[in-house]
């Protein structure tokens, strides 16, 4: 069996055994599994420019047309040299095209496949795992000490420095994709024009706290009955590696903050007046005080018990999680909808 830790993949593609000839990136950051194929296809080729050495292929193409991707991987190369062949992601099953080649590797071409979020008994990352010619490489959202290389060496390519306060201020506002960590950090160092130093002032100038408010979207949208806001904004916090667990406690503890001021309302106080308290960012105000005259009591006592249970359930059956996050809050966001459970 071939498959590594996610905390494995860098040093393992940057010493890649060449008994592997297809490589599977896959997992819920989107972002970095497209840096690491992109990074491993130019490293497999003399000229990345070289549309013979490096081949694209759509997802879609392959998933209709499986023998299309053995057929090209065992084409030869015009003028010889390294070759590559890059398969984009797809949400349809791709293991028809990569079975025969874990049966029968290519010689002249590496095939580097880029996937989802694969669950543990996904067939085509069970397959590649078990093959002794092929490497299965999982992406997770980036770690505070990922992230913190990831400033550090962007920072340093900027010709600026950043003190270790400053670091860690900014990794924590960073979300847990990639490809959008490295475009905010872009930003900052644009921001910083001449400046020598990147300091917090610079970063709490332009760095939006990107997981937090992505966050505040999805919990907007539940109370809201937004579906396809919030089905939009579960897709993009799950891609982003954020636990299904952590997604639903988010939810839970604007439960019982709605809870608490509705409850405050019914005793006699005003809406404005009790979401006044609660010290709330300007553009949730708004928000807050529609969910508060939207839910009753009675309602949101539910809401919680149903939060409350999913979120066990995510403990008991990790594998379970995204499934069970995604039917609660629809359940939730419908129950905002009707006024009624269903």
């Amino acid at each position: 069996m071939v498959a590594i830790k996610a905390h494995e993949a860098e040093r393992t593609l940057a010493r890649l055994d060449p008994a592997w000839r297809l490589v599977l990136i896959y997992g819920p950051d989107a972002g970095l599994v497209s840096e690491r194929a992109g990074t491993l296809a130019r490293a497999s080729v003399d000229d990345a420019n070289d549309a013979f050495q490096l081949i694209r292929m759509d997802g879609d193409v392959v998933a209709a047309d499986p023998l299309k991707l053995a057929d090209e991987a065992n084409t030869i190369g015009l003028f010889g040299g390294r070759r590559a062949i890059r398969v984009s992601p797809t949400s349809k099953p791709l293991l028809a095209a990569v079975e025969p080649l874990l049966a029968v590797p290519s010689q002249d071409a590496l095939v580097i496949v880029e996937a989802g979020d694969l669950q543990r008994t996904n067939p085509l990352r069970t397959a590649c795992e078990r093959a002794k010619t092929a490497l299965a490489v999982p992406c997770y959202g980036d770690a505070a000490r990922d992230l913190g290389s990831i400033i550090d060496e962007m920072v340093r390519a900027a010709g600026k420095s950043i003190d270790r306060t400053s670091r860690e201020h900014l990794a924590g506002l960073l979300g847990g994709d990639r490809q959008t960590s490295r475009r905010e950090i872009e930003k900052l160092l644009l921001y910083v024009g001449t400046d020598p130093a990147v300091r917090e002032e610079h970063i709490d100038a332009i760095v939006g706290d990107t997981a937090q408010r992505e966050q505040a979207i999805l919990v907007d949208a539940v109370f809201a009955g937004k579906l396809p806001v919030l089905d939009l904004a579960q897709a993009k916090l799950s891609s982003e590696g954020l636990d299904a667990g952590v997604m639903l406690g988010t939810v839970l503890r604007q439960a019982l903050a709605l809870l608490k001021a509705r409850q405050a309302v019914d005793a006699g106080k005003g809406v404005r007046d009790v979401v006044g308290t609660m010290r709330l960012p300007y553009p949730r105000i708004a928000t807050t005080e529609a969910a508060l005259n939207a839910w009753s009591s009675t309602k949101l006592n539910e809401a919680v018990g149903l939060l409350g249970n999913a979120i066990l359930a995510t403990r008991q059956n990790a594998d379970m999680g995204r499934a069970v996050a995604t039917r609660t809050l629809w359940t939730l966001a419908r129950l905002a909808r009707s006024g009624r459970p269903e």
